[in-house]
C-alpha cells in the first residue's frame, strides 16, 4: 500500500491550485486523475468553446495569464496547454490514468482505492468540480420517435450531429452558445428556455466580469445570501467568449438568437411520441431575467457615479428588450424537421466512489469553506462553494487557500456546512 499525507482527486484547475499550495507548504501529496491534466476540458467540451471569462481572470496560485491580450477569451485547447504548463511549473505530482474506485475512512485517515493501487492518507481533497452526470429532465421519452438524444457534454460540432434540426433544451451559457453555433451552421433550431440569466458581454466600455469584480459581486460569500441552495443553482450567464475585432457585437441572448432565426419557446415539459410540449412560461422568465440584469446595471451606474469613473465615452447603453410573441406550447418535432434533442440542462453531482457520509440528499458534498463534516476530508471547486466566483477558474484560488490553510493547521472543524 502506498502512503502520503494528502490525496487530491482531480487534476483540473482546482486540483492543481491545491497542489501548488501544498507544494509551497512542503506537504507530501499526490494528485490523481482518471485521465490527463484537464481531462474534462479535453473530452467533454465542444470544439469551438472559449472561456466566458477574459484572460486576465485566469488566475491561479502563483500563476496568471502571460500573453499579450488580457481581454481575449481562451480557447479550450489553449486552456489545456495553460494548465499543463502550470502543473509543470512546480512539478505537480500528478498520477494520470488513475481511476478512483473507493474512498473509505480508516484508522488515522482514509484509504483511497484506485485501479492503479491503494493509498493510505491522512487527508483527501475532492477536486472533481461541480460536474457529474448530465441532468436529464423527467418526461423525455424518445422511444419509437426516430429522434436522437444527446447532451452538451457529448456535443462537439454541428457536423457531428445527425441531419436535421435540433431542439436545444436549456438557455444558460452552454445552451445559447450551442444554439447559436447550430443556427450559424444552417440548422433549424428550437430553444426551450426556462429560468436564465441575461447579461451584456460589455457595459460602459468594459467586460461585464470587470464590473462583477469591481462591484464586489464575485467576492460575495454564501454566508451573505438568504437562500444558499438557490444561489448555488443560479443559471450561468448568457455569454459567449469570442475574439473578434469588434467585441461590442458579442452579446448572446434570446433576442440575438431570435434575430438569427432561432425559435424560442418556454421550458420543456415533456417529449413523447415525437411531440414536445412546453410550459407557457417564457414571458415570465424573460421579465424576471431582464429585471435582474437591470438591477445589476443600475448598481454599476451607481458605482460609476460614486467613484467618479464615468468618462463621456462610457455611455450606459443597455441590451434591447426581447419581445415575446407567438410562443408555441406544442410542437411535432418530426413535422418541424427536428432530428436531435440536445440537453444543456446542467449536471447532477456524482461521487459513487465516495464511501464517507458527507453528501446531502441531493448528492452535493456538505461543506463550509471546503471543510466537510468528516475530519481530514475537503472539497474544492464547487459552485458558490464559499464565494460567488468559486465555480470559475479564478475563484478556485480562494477556496484552495482556505482548504490548505485548514489542512495544515489542524484546527477544529468550521461551523455547520451550508
Amino acid at each position: 500500500m502506498l502512503t502520503t499525507d494528502t490525496v487530491v482527486i482531480g487534476a483540473g484547475h482546482a486540483g492543481l491550485a491545491v497542489s501548488r499550495l501544498l507544494t509551497d507548504a512542503g506537504r507530501d501529496h499526490v494528485v490523481i486523475d482518471r485521465g490527463r491534466v484537464a481531462e474534462r476540458w479535453r473530452t467533454e467540451r465542444w470544439d469551438s468553446l472559449h472561456l466566458l471569462t477574459p484572460n486576465w481572470m485566469t488566475r491561479l496560485p502563483g500563476w496568471h495569464y502571460p500573453g499579450p491580450d488580457s481581454e481575449a477569451y481562451m480557447a479550450v485547447a489553449d486552456l489545456v496547454a495553460h494548465l499543463e504548463r502550470y502543473a509543470a511549473s512546480f512539478a505537480a505530482p500528478v498520477r494520470t490514468g488513475t481511476t478512483v474506485l473507493a474512498v473509505t475512512a480508516c484508522a488515522g485517515g482514509y484509504r483511497v482505492t484506485t485501479d492503479q493501487g491503494t493509498w493510505a492518507t491522512r487527508h483527501v481533497v475532492v477536486a472533481t468540480g461541480p460536474w457529474g452526470r448530465p441532468r436529464v429532465p423527467a418526461g423525455i421519452d424518445l422511444e419509437g420517435s426516430g429522434l436522437v438524444l444527446t447532451t452538451a457534454s457529448r456535443y462537439r460540432n454541428p457536423g457531428a450531429l445527425p441531419d436535421g434540426g435540433v431542439l436545444v433544451v436549456g438557455a444558460s451559457s452552454s445552451g445559447v452558445q450551442i444554439a447559436d453555433e447550430l443556427s450559424r451552421a444552417g440548422r433549424r433550431v428550437v430553444l426551450a428556455a426556462g429560468r436564465h440569466t441575461r447579461m451584456p458581454r460589455r457595459y460602459r466600455g468594459l467586460d461585464v466580469f470587470w464590473w462583477l469584480e469591481r462591484t464586489g459581486r464575485l467576492a460575495r460569500t454564501i454566508d451573505e445570501v438568504r437562500d444558499p441552495a438557490a444561489a448555488r443553482n443560479e443559471p450561468s450567464l448568457q455569454l459567449v467568449g469570442r475574439n473578434e475585432p469588434d467585441r461590442s457585437a458579442e452579446d448572446l441572448d434570446l433576442a440575438a438568437l431570435a434575430g438569427r432565426g432561432v425559435r424560442v419557446t418556454g421550458r420543456l415539459r415533456a417529449v413523447s411520441g415525437g411531440v414536445a410540449s412546453f410550459e407557457d412560461s417564457l414571458p415570465a422568465a424573460v421579465a424576471e431575467s431582464d429585471a435582474r440584469m437591470h438591477r445589476f446595471l443600475d448598481a454599476v451606474d451607481a458605482h460609476v457615479d460614486a467613484a467618479g469613473l464615468g468618462p463621456e465615452v462610457w455611455e450606459p447603453l443597455r441590451p434591447r428588450p426581447f419581445a415575446v410573441h407567438r410562443v408555441p406550447t406544442r410542437l411535432d418535432l418530426r413535422a418541424e424537421g427536428i432530428g436531435t434533442v440536445l440537453l444543456a440542462t446542467g449536471y447532477r453531482p456524482d461521487h459513487p466512489w465516495l464511501r464517507v457520509p458527507v453528501t446531502g440528499h441531493d448528492g452535493v458534498i456538505r461543506q463550509h469553506r471546503g471543510v466537510t463534516p468528516a475530519p481530514g476530508l475537503y472539497v474544492v471547486g464547487q459552485r458558490f462553494q464559499h464565494r460567488r466566483d468559486s465555480g470559475f477558474i479564478d475563484g478556485a484560488r480562494h477556496d484552495a487557500e482556505s482548504v490548505v490553510t485548514h489542512l495544515a493547521s489542524g484546527r477544529p472543524l468550521d461551523p455547520t456546512p451550508r
